[in-house]
Formats: structure tokens, sequence, C-alpha cells
């Protein structure tokens, strides 16, 4: 994808993903700690993290078809280096958020295999879990891992773009307003 509407894909796109890797970060962390939370968004932040992982490349060879119809500077050959850390803060976050909405599946499956009844006689059967639905320690790794992956995101977003805004904007603007034409 080169351009929409006329304008270059790169700068449409980007602002998807500096809100949605961001928000996905966010219900990541909130998934992993709060059960309530867990069980409404888990399932759609992982579709979310993994629309992210999809959106990113896209984005960044959008950006580097941009990159060679924009003078090269050192300000655009900084950015184009830290978009390609995109990608590599989006899969944690993706993978943790597989990994909160499966142990929530699996918390689910076991919670209904345990209590099988079959009449008036309860029935206890196994059901295999991979995750540790039930285990505080495997939980609380979790957690801290998703905090950790959610804040590498935020920061990597916020010094792409960063990045980003220096390159186009550096030098472009005056602090002076510009004069307005006859009847403005």
């Amino acid at each position: 994808m080169t351009t929409v509407n006329g304008l270059p894909a790169h700068i449409l796109l980007v602002h998807a993903i500096v809100v949605l890797l961001p928000l996905a970060a966010l219900l990541l962390v909130l998934s992993a700690l709060w059960p309530a939370v867990r069980r409404k968004v888990a399932g759609p932040n992982a579709i979310l993290a993994i629309l992210v992982v999809v959106l990113v490349p896209i984005t960044t060879d959008a950006g580097e078809w941009l990159e060679r119809r924009v003078a090269s500077t050192p300000l655009v050959r900084t950015h184009t280096e830290l978009g390609d850390t995109a990608l590599y803060v989006a899969i944690p976050v993706a993978v943790l958020a597989l990994v909160v909405w499966w142990r929530r599946r699996e918390s689910l499956q076991a919670q209904a295999a345990d209590t099988a009844s079959t009449g008036s006689t309860t029935v206890a059967t196994r059901h295999r879990t991979f995750l540790a639905p039930t285990s505080t320690a495997v939980t609380v790794v979790i957690a801290v891992l998703s905090i950790a992956a959610a804040g590498a995101a935020c920061y990597d977003v916020y010094r792409i773009g960063d990045s980003g805004a220096q390159a186009t904007w550096q030098g472009q603007f005056s602090t002076a307003p510009a004069p307005r034409g006859p009847g403005h």
C-alpha cells in the first residue's frame, strides 16, 4: 500500500499504530491484573493485539516507500531505524494477550469439568491445562511480564512518533503567526 486518497499511506496507517498498540498494551495490563476486566476484555484484546502485529509491517513497509520519496536526512534515518523496532514490542504484547486469554479459557473449562454432574451425583473430572490457570505464581509472572511489555511498547511508540514528528516538522514552521490574506 503506497497512497490513500493521494496521501502517503504511512502517514495514515501510523495513526492506527499510535492508538492501537498503546491501547492493546493498556488492556493487556488491566486484563492481566484484574479478573473482572479479564472476563470482558481478554478475548477482544487478543484479537486487537494480533491486528496490531499485522498492521506494524504494513505501516513500516509504507514508511519505507515514503522514505525513498523524501530527502534523506539524519532525522528521517533515525525515524526509519526506530520504526523497525515496533514489531519487537508489538509481538510480546500480542503473545501475552493470547496467554491471558488462553488462561481465562482454560480456567473456564477447568471449572466446568470440575463440577460436571450426572443426575444427582457430582463427578470430579480431570481437565488438562497448559498455562496453570489457578496458579498464583504464574499469574504474577504473567502480570509482571505484561507490565514490562506494555511499558516497552508505549515507550517505543513514543520514541518512534517523536522521531517522526522531528523529521517532519523540525524547521518547517515559524513561532510567529503567518500573515493572513484579504478577507481573513
